[in-house]
């Protein structure tokens, strides 16, 4: 775990370096299944991933410097408005109308160049938004391909004799068990991938969208291990 000011977040590198180690577990176990292949694909995300949410946390400072720049821009223009007009015949009362239409124009400045510095402020975020948007949709779809592959394993069919129609039955119950545990592994590291976005960035919107994957995955995982149950549940029974 490391640091971000006050509070914990995942190691990025820890992460990578874990979905390294379950993709050598499975091309050793499965080295011409398509797991293996999407394991694979996971890893090179995995490095993509820490290096996004990593650049997260990098302000754009292009952006920053050009609100700063509006501000000051803004500020510099209301002092010349009020360096120009007469405050001597303001005071006299004599200008009356002017000192109106000098507040006016006043106005009018400080909310064109405040609702500029504002746009431009949320646009950074904005922008990240889009891009984690972007990656976590990325991730969303390795959470259902990983469970498509997981969707034909089923554990009963040990119990009867295959129809026509039925899967081909090539594993034996421990490997159709490691199968099953390599793609819970999968797709709970997928949820600790997006939850390096979330561990870089304080946006409700990019907190929320973790959430659902990670919620995702949770669902997804739970039906695999139902299996695995049900696994050890047939090995229990052919012991006794």
């Amino acid at each position: 775990m490391a640091k971000r000011g006050d509070r914990q977040k995942l190691d990025a590198d820890k992460v990578v370096e874990t979905l390294d180690g379950l993709y050598a577990r499975v091309a050793a176990r499965f080295p011409a299944s398509g797991l293996a292949m999407v394991c694979a694909r996971l890893a090179d995300t995995a490095r993509r991933t820490a290096a996004r949410a990593r650049r997260l946390a990098r302000p754009y400072l292009f952006l920053r410097l050009l609100v700063g720049v509006i501000v000051l821009v803004g500020v510099g223009l209301e002092a010349m408005l009020a360096w120009r007009l007469d405050w001597s015949a303001v005071l006299r009362a004599r200008e009356g109308f002017g000192l109106a239409q000098g507040l006016e124009s006043a106005a009018n400045l400080a909310l064109l160049s405040g609702a500029a510095a504002w746009f431009l402020a949320s646009l950074e975020r904005r922008w990240k938004q889009q891009r984690v948007q972007k990656a976590l949709h990325e991730l969303r779809s390795f959470c259902h391909v990983i469970d498509m592959h997981q969707l034909t394993k089923d554990p009963t069919v040990l119990l009867g004799p295959a129809t026509a129609a039925s899967p081909k039955r090539e594993m034996t119950t421990f490997q159709l068990s490691r199968y099953l545990d390599y793609c819970a592994e999968m797709l709970a590291l997928t949820a600790k991938l997006a939850a390096l976005y979330a561990g870089e960035s304080d946006d409700p919107v990019i907190i929320s969208a973790v959430n659902d994957i990670e919620t995702l995955a949770s669902d997804l995982g739970r039906k695999i291990w139902q299996k695995i149950m049900i696994l050890g549940q047939l090995d229990e029974a052919r012991a006794s």
